[in-house]
């Protein structure tokens, strides 16, 4: 899975540029396009206005745990990568068919919110059961949002210089604790880009890339915040190799500091400060 969206439209942090203080290595939307095209030449790949693009590769795909799927419904789309324990129910609730898949649910759940319901189109995740990842971006609306969750409500805590970052294994869609792997980075041309690939996302970003924080969702006009601890910060972690030049970005939840109130649409307040971190 790949997506690339144009900074005008996503609006990513700008955090994710620091590592490579200019964006030196990394590449813009067209030249990350052609990559997919030479890389998974079997993709399906939905091109939008402007050079931004959705694709979906199935090369890797581990069909019984972490299934990939993509579709396209009255101008949403969504990649879904994982499972939905709680599918069947799902289903039944939106009056969609056995064969539907956990990416029909989820465009369906984000449209009856969005529609229908006097709730802000993230509270889809409240329903939704398991392990995945998604990217729903709504065309007509220019609405972006991203997910990663797991069954076991899974964070990370930020302590003084004690930072856990289990990173996945190369190549592969799977953290080490079996949760969806879901990376997300800055383009040379400041386009957001996300992916399932480590490998492919630092080809297409360079260092200016971190896994995106499980448990999260982020909204193109709302921010990163936490789902599981909405009251808590999600902070920007920087890591300083041994010549003190920022080396990596990590976002992770701040259990020790509790935000005032939960972050309205819109607050500047749901990015937080970065913290800086040497190395060892």
């Amino acid at each position: 899975m790949l997506t690339a969206f144009e900074k005008g439209i996503a609006k990513p942090p700008e955090e994710l540029s620091l590592p490579s203080m200019g964006l030196q290595n990394s590449k813009t939307r067209q030249e990350i396009a052609e990559m997919l095209r030479v890389a998974w030449p079997e993709a399906t790949m939905y091109s939008l206005s402007n050079g931004n693009f959705l694709a979906l590769s199935h090369e890797d795909e581990s069909p019984t745990t972490h299934p990939r799927s993509m579709v396209v419904v009255d101008n949403v789309f969504c990649i879904f990568i994982g499972t939905l324990e709680n599918v069947c129910d799902l289903r039944r609730h939106y009056g969609l068919s056995r064969q539907a898949t956990e990416a029909m649910v989820v465009v369906e759940a984000y449209k009856v919110l969005r529609d229908r319901a006097p709730y802000p189109p993230d509270q889809v995740i409240r329903d939704l059961e398991g392990k995945f990842a998604f990217i729903l971006f709504d065309a007509k609306g220019g609405n972006l949002f991203t997910a990663r969750m797991d069954s076991n409500g899974h964070w990370h805590i930020i302590r003084a210089l004690q930072i856990s970052n289990m990173p996945s294994k190369p190549g592969t869609t799977m953290d080490r604790d079996g949760s969806v792997n879901l990376q997300w980075g800055m383009a040379g041309d400041g386009s957001l880009v996300l992916s399932d690939n480590p490998k492919i996302i630092t080809e297409a970003c360079g260092k200016s890339c971190a896994p995106f924080p499980p448990g999260c969702i982020f909204m193109n006009g709302s921010g990163l915040m936490s789902f599981d601890h909405p009251l808590h910060k999600v902070r920007a972690v920087a890591r300083e190799d041994d010549d003190g030049n920022l080396s990596a970005i990590v976002f992770q939840v701040d259990l020790l500091t509790r935000l005032p109130s939960i972050p309205r649409t819109g607050s500047a307040a749901n990015w937080a400060d970065v913290t800086v971190v040497n190395e060892e």
